[in-house]
């Protein structure tokens, strides 16, 4: 009968040296250098969660201070002290476990044995695990030897809660904190490993390994031999999610695809799919925050995400379409969720209800530009992409994207006949911007829905047809009419941030329609509250230092856009990009800086970028203030040091005047 002497890999490929200790260089190097240098602590104690190496970072140092050949940082490995030490049986090496040996009666047992000489090696060795569940009597019985062992005797302490340890042995230990293995770190040292083994394996699957390890190294070729058995040597990505239970990601872009096109019912046919495949909420929502989180890395940290991450391209693409708040208020919204899934009915409907949730913040405006849009008129139907199609499109073949988006124009949508808007009063000298007008015309704010032309030009027709139908229709009857339409209520509407357009940061492109609202016979534009239209605006082109505080007082702005509005200072304009000087770096706030950027528009009535440059602002608001308060301040001081009560005062009673107490009013 033969006997299988199978290794599981975490007991094979445990490390027996320091160099070949993973990802706890630190630890390392400073043992090393203590080992090189003779300077040996008689107490350690090693810190972190499980798996990260403390007991086998124990047993090297063991053999490091035992080794035949002296002590040194790489132990042979080969003598009779490292040999019995990695086959757990050298008599002057004892694991204590503390979870099952708490009580003072066993570490006085212990204290008793440390008092005679090592039989065989150089140091008696005691490797505590889990101490901080020795019990209090059981500290305080140790505390004495701890502090004073004999030369002979080292003690190892490892614990996974340093914070139950009391502050008296701390106090007593050289303490050590393991790190958490990083994902790239247990990737690179599966790869090592499982070609030494001669098993097949792929990226994704030895990454969905890491992930799931949670910064364990043991816990990673636990797992790796439990997929080996699974997919029977074969690690594929597939093979390893199907173990695991864990969540295609192709489920979670297809969410947030179904979330920016508004469609609710994608999100509940989503959760079923999820539901039929027996997969875990919770966990999805776990792993879509990450996904989120991501997403915002890569919109602040462009490049930061590397290709090698499967959902690279899906996470490129949403980054383009997810507004930067609203992708953050999707985040808490997972986040919170997922907490109380344990409180809903049952899983499902607290997953559906995250899901409603989030849609109800995504704003009708990117709704409608990512929705499949349908012409009334000839039954013709025009579908848009999801939002990551219409990228990905747009990225692979930009012509031919060109061209398929310039098809959608006014010419081939149908318009409904009711609300028509034309000046009859319109002249045929200006009859190029009455066209222009009328083609971008629509009903709804920011959408892309059903306007009013005649069914003519619905075909393609000559500028001359064109403008023969424009005249029949202001000379007809059935049309409304604008009586005042000036260049002040033409002007076009730029919309606040918080209305849910999309700026990518820097550019702040004005929107493609007008909004005229038409109450009683009479239209006006809409302009927002954030920075009213002002007559007495500065032209950009006369724009100067001192005339840029006086443009950050009419703006009016307020919180952390306002604070940066006040404590810049104007460099120039250039190409409709707009230079301001900033002393902190970290002022740089997207979603700060976006709005400043449109309030700057809507002022100068034009489309403007926003850049910073960083260094000491001399010519600001704040700086202005604050000459202005010194200055106040000096007149004060000035003005009390003349008072004759105060001099009075000085002279009969010795007052000494204390300046820092004198305040300007």
């Amino acid at each position: 009968m033969t006997t299988n002497n199978y290794l599981v890999l975490a007991r094979k490929w445990r490390p027996r040296t320091f160099e070949t200790l993973v990802g706890q260089e630190h630890v390392v190097k400073a043992l090393s250098n203590a080992l090189k240098t003779q300077r040996l602590h008689h107490a350690w104690l090693f810190t972190g969660t499980r798996g990260v190496g403390k007991t086998t970072l124990a047993r090297i140092l063991a053999k490091s201070l035992n080794c035949e050949q002296g002590i040194t940082p790489t132990p042979c490995g080969v003598c009779q002290a490292c040999t019995e030490i990695d086959a757990g049986r050298f008599p002057d090496y004892l694991e204590f476990d503390a979870a099952s040996n708490r009580g003072v009666e066993e570490m006085a047992q212990l204290l008793e044995q440390a008092i005679y000489a090592p039989s065989v090696g150089r140091f008696k060795i005691y490797t505590i695990d889990e101490v901080h569940m020795l019990s209090g009597t059981a500290f305080n019985a140790m505390l004495k030897t701890l502090e004073e062992p004999p030369p002979h005797v080292k003690f190892i302490l490892a614990t996974t809660d340093p914070q139950k340890i009391p502050v008296t042995v701390l106090s007593r230990c050289l303490q050590f904190n393991l790190k958490q293995m990083p994902p790239d770190a247990i990737v690179s040292h599966l790869q090592t490993i499982l070609k030494q083994e001669e098993v097949e394996f792929d990226a994704e699957g030895l990454r969905l390994l890491a992930q799931a390890a949670a910064g364990s190294m043991r816990d990673a070729l636990s797992l790796t031999d439990q997929a080996i058995a699974y997919s029977g040597a074969n690690i594929t990505g597939n093979a390893v999610r199907d173990m695991l239970g864990t969540i295609d990601q192709r489920y979670l872009v297809r969410f947030l695809n179904q979330l920016m096109s508004g469609n609710a019912q994608g999100l509940i046919d989503i959760a079923t799919e999820l539901t039929s495949r027996g997969f875990s909420f919770s966990s999805a929502l776990e792993d879509l925050a990450s996904l989120l989180s991501k997403i915002a890395i890569e919109q602040r940290l462009p490049g930061v995400i590397t290709a090698e991450d499967p959902s690279y391209d899906d996470i490129l693409s949403l980054a383009k379409v997810i507004h930067p708040d609203a992708l953050q208020l999707f985040y808490s919204i997972a986040i919170h969720s997922r907490s109380e899934l344990a409180l809903s009915p049952d899983e499902y409907t607290g997953f559906i209800m995250a899901g409603l949730r989030m849609l109800s913040l995504v704003s009708p405006h990117q709704v409608q530009l990512t929705s499949p849009l349908t012409t009334a008129g000839q039954g013709q139907t025009v579908t848009t992409q999801s939002p990551v199609e219409h990228v990905e499109a747009e990225k692979k073949d930009p012509e031919q994207f060109e061209q398929s988006s310039s098809a959608i124009t006014p010419n081939t949508i149908s318009l409904a006949p009711t609300t028509e808007i034309v000046d009859k009063s319109i002249s045929s000298d200006d009859t190029d911007t009455d066209i222009k007008f009328v083609s971008e015309v629509v009903t709804d704010a920011g959408a892309l829905s059903e306007a009013i032309v005649p069914e003519s030009l619905s075909e393609e027709i000559s500028p001359e047809e064109l403008e023969r139908e424009i005249s029949a229709i202001s000379n007809s009857d059935t049309v409304s009419h604008i009586d005042d339409v000036t260049e002040e209520n033409m002007a076009p509407y730029y919309p606040p941030v918080d209305e849910g357009y999309w700026y990518d940061g820097d550019s702040v492109t004005p929107p493609a329609d007008y909004i005229i609202e038409q109450e009683n016979g009479q239209s006006s534009s809409s302009v927002p509250e954030s920075a009213p239209l002002q007559e007495d605006a500065i032209p950009l082109n006369h724009m100067t230092p001192d005339a840029w505080i006086e443009v950050v007082k009419s703006l009016n702005l307020k919180g952390m856009v306002g604070e940066i509005a006040k404590h810049s200072e104007w460099i120039g304009v250039e190409n409709q990009t707009v230079y301001l000087r900033i002393l902190v770096q970290g002022s740089d706030n997207l979603s700060a800086k976006t709005t400043l950027t449109t309030s700057l528009t809507e002022y100068f009535k034009t489309p403007l970028k926003l850049k910073f440059e960083y260094g000491e602002a001399n010519q600001s608001v704040h700086a202005v203030e604050q000459a202005e308060l010194q200055k106040r301040q000096q007149k004060a001081e000035q003005d009390y040091q003349q008072n004759t009560f105060v001099q009075a005062l000085q002279d009969e009673f010795q007052a000494i005047l204390v300046e820092d107490s004198i305040k300007p009013v």
